[in-house]
């Protein structure tokens, strides 16, 4: 009989599979309509909520706030920027800003998880506002002007290749990328290391009392959250030709963190949702007010208040009651054919 987790990441798998689905509706609809911009729109909800999701990885299964998700975003794309400018290849410019953002990782991870509690929050937060600094004043990354000129690339995947000029094709290529992102920290979470990380939430000392190493899980998904960052942050320049210094800016993390939050702490795919909507807000209201960012902390305020949980808050635990019925029901019908076919 499956567990609570298996319940609940069988739920986020739902609402995935009807992120996946809607998103080929709405390209097939983009195509046939000639629609770029609410296309592009959409991408860059995608590739925002790639950074949602890695702040999901910490607050919402390791319990550790993070406020500078934005410096592995931003590392990412600058990376990227500079490889695509010299040499305009896809997977060469996604393995340098994966090799670049892993070291980089691995570096705040050292730093960063000598604390705990607020001075978590307020290092991560330091840490990024120094590199935001750095890069703002370094003229051969562009300084505050940042890095223009990206060049408009072609994907070879096997047997097709795609065009980032493309808005649908490449809409589609980065939900496809997003997903696996998803699968992969999924999977991680079901096995029996994945189970330590979400332990450290629950009771970080007992599972030091337990034999336990509570600084590798945590180590471990501090880098996985720098990673599925900085994978994310690669696809922006491809999208928008062009990156700044304001990706790595603590508005970007604070913004992250508001999607997690709107979309459901602790489900993966909330921060997906999440990342969508506010996107979609920032767009409609910022097109009829430049007050935008009242609304923005007014949804915020009223998620915390009235939605703890999140959107998926709102209807997930009604689905896995009814999935933990089923399974009780299901382990019952077998036991009752166990025995009759024993004789008992």
């Amino acid at each position: 009989m499956p567990d609570r987790l298996d319940i609940s990441l069988r739920v986020n798998h739902l609402f995935f599979g009807l992120l996946v689905i809607a998103g080929i509706i709405f390209a097939l609809i983009g195509v046939a309509n000639g629609d770029s911009f609410y296309l592009r729109l959409a991408t860059e909800a995608l590739i925002l909520g790639g950074l949602a999701l890695s702040v999901d990885i910490l607050l919402g299964f390791t319990g550790l706030l993070s406020l500078g998700q934005a410096l592995y975003f931003g590392i990412g794309a600058y990376t990227s920027a500079l490889v695509l400018r010299e040499v305009p290849s896809f997977w060469a410019a996604m393995g340098a800003a994966t090799a670049i953002t892993l070291i980089c990782g691995i570096v705040g991870g050292l730093i960063a998880n000598r604390v705990r509690g607020v001075y978590f929050a307020l290092i991560t937060f330091g840490m990024a506002q120094v590199v935001a600094k750095v890069v703002y004043n370094t003229r051969e990354l562009g300084a505050s002007d940042g890095l223009i000129g990206v060049p408009v690339i072609e994907i070879p995947l096997g047997v097709i290749t795609l065009s980032a000029g493309s808005p649908a094709a490449f809409f589609l290529m980065t939900l496809a990328l997003i997903g696996l992102l998803y699968a992969a920290v999924s999977y991680l979470f079901k096995t029996p290391f994945g189970r330590i990380i979400l332990a450290l939430k629950a009771n970080e000392n007992r599972v030091a009392f337990l034999g336990y190493s509570t600084w590798l899980p945590r180590m471990v998904s501090y880098v996985l959250a720098a990673l599925i960052a900085g994978i994310s942050g690669a696809l922006y320049p491809m999208l928008r030709g062009f990156v700044s210094p304001e990706l790595m800016y603590f508005a970007t993390s604070g913004n992250a963190l508001i999607m997690v939050i709107v979309g459901g702490t602790g489900t993966l795919v909330g921060a997906l949702y999440g990342a969508m909507i506010i996107t979609l807000l920032k767009s409609v209201i910022g097109s009829l007010t430049e007050h935008h960012l009242i609304v923005i902390g007014l949804l915020f305020i009223g998620a915390i208040l009235f939605m703890p949980k999140g959107l998926l808050g709102l209807v997930k635990p009604w689905i896995e009651s009814w999935l933990r019925h089923r399974s009780q029901r299901t382990g019952t019908h077998s036991e009752d054919a166990a025995m009759k076919e024993t004789g008992q």
